[in-house]
């Protein structure tokens, strides 16, 4: 007992002491928990619960001045959906402790350069926004928010700088006038009117070239498909027509505006864009998304036109809750069904058309594709009985403009659709696209309903989907995904290479080893030599055909069968493909093997990349290849291809990576010999050996680095020239037979090449010249050139 009442007695000696020491950190802790959770949910109102916490900041500002700091910056740049409610939080601060108010400013000035020197433009756009509403609570002087956005708008009269750069900065002014347009416009609205023509001029001089690539539609009804800051202007122009007013902003400093209009103002000191530099990054331009109008949603609140200030407003609302919370899909799905205001407008088709709005974005979405498919079944779950019906309408409207949507949002379509399907039992009203079953196989909707049934195989079976599907859509349920194994059946025993095929077989199974099958391989006749040529053995593709049909049927049980078979017998295959006529020819044996089955051609072209049984430039070769032609438009085809893509440049940087860190291992080793350059001689000479050795280590770093990039640009030729190459042919072949060129496959191809493009656009850009001087030449039909300039546009 003595011995415990003495620990006891310890333990609270110690946690009274860390009590003491930690004391700081529990109170930083709760003021951090404090500010991030006002606004949210609570059963006293939000006036109250600013009013309140101000008065508990205010009370800390003696001892936690610099961590209230801190955190203020930090939501002001990551919580932007909570915007007005911080700014209304700062302005009660300002009006109770002036000089407060002028270090936020200070600070947030600092963080705004700070954040547009490491490239983070969103998070800048938050800030500009942020500053922006604090005019609103009397923290910043309105002229010295004008000289800001003057400063802003003069950077599209620099010269010799990217056109998205002087994009940005009229981004970031146009974005920030629903919140402070008003204010602005009653206290300067001469110098208003003059940066808004200034920014007008600009936008008619601006060049659109790069529209085409990014409209998710190329058709411009029923809804046209607007570039983003044609769009907001418009948008801007309504607002100032309808003399600045908007209801969809909360706006929590209106019911503080005695108090507020009492405080004290700051300037802004002046702020000058920071000077353009080779390595900025700005953000891409966009085309904004819209499915909806008012028409498609009769019942209760009508949708706010397209070039409403509200819709851009919901819009940002929307997309800000979603990158918030995009990790947490329960609480982004709650979220987002509290928005606030939500009883105004129709909040499920703003939800759905936004979300779909990020998952068709080009390049690519702000976030994985599965996010979105997993978010808009969260949604479905909370409101069972309303969101389904919004999201079939979507997916209806969507199937009937098929044949004007870009190829690669039909990808991400098929991938959200069949991942939808299949967490509802593959319920769906089939019926409904009956009038597919009538058009060429070739058309886009016809093949969007065959891919979608193919992916949906993937995620159950063969049979499932048989049984799901009414028996009029039997053209287009997938084949069955069966091995053809032509040594199989008696009957080809006149085959070449039959009676070897089955002695193959019995060594594999015989447990053989890897001597012994290439003995018996020897017996395989060469079909590309003659009977009375002797020289060497050369390549033989009947070879490789007895050896990778017989091994891929004996593991055709399932994936994992065939991984291990593969590198069970890595080395035989190896030396079967030691040139590029043997790599090409395994992948065309796998694919007449597996024909039936695109899953599983797809992971073992990956398996052998990742073994370097074969190189990514042969199956780039293969899938170009005629042999393929049949197959050219297939989703999977080009699952396999960006999947080769990204696993060569991975590799590449990989190998980038190691060298850095070998230099920066070096520079730290020679710092610190500097340092202790008056120790023995001894260690200096340790230390020559070691830099010595890292030398040796860079060099042949240098050289991998230097053969992967040639690797890699050259898998990038080999595609564009293919492209190229098809493309002439197809428009020669049209003009020559006088008839359009604008076919099913067509449209697929060129927007195939955009996609390559745009899924590896800053791999691409490294090789600009080459592709230049190579390929995309002056001479080269001008629709397949008119892609590229497309390209090149994004980034001027």
């Amino acid at each position: 007992m003595s011995r415990r009442r003495h620990s006891d007695g310890d333990d609270g000696g110690q946690s009274h002491k860390r009590r003491r020491t930690s004391e700081p950190v529990e109170i930083e802790d709760r003021l951090e928990s404090l500010i991030c959770r006002v606004g949210e949910k609570s059963t006293s109102s939000l006036e109250s619960n600013l009013e309140g916490l101000a008065g508990v900041l205010e009370a800390d500002l003696p001892n936690y001045k610099n961590k209230i700091l801190r955190i203020l910056c930090a939501v002001a740049r990551l919580l932007p959906e909570k915007l007005t409610v911080y700014t209304t939080l700062v302005g009660l601060l300002n009006a109770r402790n002036y000089n407060f108010g002028g270090e936020f400013v200070e600070a947030m000035i600092r963080q705004l350069k700070e954040t547009l020197k490491a490239n983070l433009y969103t998070e800048a756009l938050y800030l500009v926004r942020f500053l922006c509403d604090l005019v609103n609570c009397h923290v910043i002087a309105a002229p010295s928010m004008v000289a800001m956005f003057e400063n802003f708008v003069s950077v599209t009269q620099e010269e010799d700088v990217p056109q998205v750069r002087s994009d940005w900065f009229v981004y970031a002014v146009l974005s920030s006038l629903p919140w402070v347009g008003k204010e602005l416009y009653e206290k300067k609205d001469a110098e208003m009117d003059r940066l808004l023509n200034q920014i007008d001029g600009y936008l008619k001089r601006r060049l659109k070239t790069h529209v085409p690539m990014l409209q998710v539609w190329t058709a411009e009804k029923p809804h046209p498909q607007e570039e983003y800051l044609d769009c907001l202007f418009a948008q801007i122009q309504k607002l100032k027509k309808d003399r600045w007013q908007e209801r969809h902003i909360l706006r929590p400093y209106i019911a503080f505006d005695s108090v507020l209009c009492e405080a004290l103002q700051h300037n802004l000191p002046p702020f000058t864009p920071p000077a353009h530099m080779p390595d900025c990054q700005y953000p891409m331009p966009r085309v904004i998304f819209r499915m909806f109008d008012y028409t498609d949603a009769p019942e209760g609140p009508v949708m706010p036109g397209s070039h409403s200030v509200e819709r851009f407003v919901i819009e940002d609302n929307l997309h800000n809750i979603i990158k918030s919370h995009w990790k947490e899909r329960k609480t982004c799905a709650a979220q987002l069904l509290s928005y606030p205001g939500k009883n105004k407008i129709p909040l499920n088709y703003h939800i759905v058309e936004v979300i779909f709005g990020e998952l068709f974005q080009l390049p690519c979405p702000p976030h994985i594709d599965v996010m979105y498919t997993t978010l808009l079944i969260e949604l479905c779950k909370l409101q069972p009985g309303s969101l389904p019906q919004v999201l079939a309408q979507a997916t209806e409207m969507m199937y009937v403009r098929l044949d004007t949507m870009n190829t690669t949002c039909i990808d991400r379509l098929l991938n959200w659709f069949s991942h939808h399907l299949s967490n509802f039992q593959f319920r769906w009203s089939w019926d409904d696209w009956v009038d597919c079953l009538a058009l060429d196989a070739d058309k886009p909707k016809p093949k969007f309903v065959k891919e979608v049934l193919e992916k949906c195989m993937r995620l159950s079976y063969h049979q499932r989907i048989v049984d799901i599907v009414p028996p009029t859509f039997s053209a287009l349920i997938p084949a069955d995904p069966i091995f053809f194994y032509k040594y199989q059946d008696e009957a080809n025993s006149a085959l070449p290479g039959y009676a070897v095929a089955i002695a193959v077989g019995n060594a594999i199974k015989n447990r053989a080893s890897n001597e012994e099958i290439l003995t018996v391989l020897k017996d395989v006749p060469n079909p590309n030599q003659e009977d009375d040529d002797d020289e060497g053995e050369g390549f033989n593709p009947l070879k490789i055909e007895v050896f990778l049909q017989t091994l891929l049927h004996l593991a055709a049980k399932s994936f994992s069968h065939s991984f291990s078979a593969l590198a069970k017998f890595h080395e035989i295959l190896k030396a079967l493909t030691d040139c590029d006529e043997g790599k090409l020819h395994i992948l065309r044996v796998v694919y007449e093997v597996w024909r039936n089955h695109p899953q599983m051609v797809s992971v073992l072209v990956d398996k052998l990349i990742r073994t370097q049984i074969v190189d990514c430039a042969a199956v780039a070769n293969w899938l170009f290849s005629p042999n393929m032609a049949h197959e050219f438009t297939r989703f999977y085809v080009w699952e396999i291809l960006h999947s080769t893509i990204r696993k060569m440049n991975k590799h590449v940087q990989k190998i980038q990576k190691e060298l850095e860190e070998a230099k920066d291992k070096l520079e730290r080793q020679q710092h610190k010999k500097q340092k202790d350059s008056g120790d023995e001689e001894d260690m200096e000479k340790n230390s020559e050996d070691e830099d010595g050795q890292l030398e040796e280590q860079i060099e042949r770093l240098q050289e991998k680095v230097e053969s992967a990039q040639s690797e890699q640009k050259n898998l990038f030729l080999v595609i564009f020239q293919r492209f190229i190459m098809m493309l002439t042919e197809h428009l020669v072949r049209c003009e020559t037979g006088s008839v359009d060129f604008s076919t099913p496959w067509y449209k697929n191809c060129i927007e195939r090449l955009q996609q390559i493009f745009l899924m590896h656009h800053v791999t691409i850009h490294q090789y600009m010249g080459t592709l230049e001087n190579l390929l995309f030449t002056a001479e080269l039909d001008h629709h397949i050139l008119a892609v590229y300039q497309q390209f090149c546009a994004l980034q001027l």
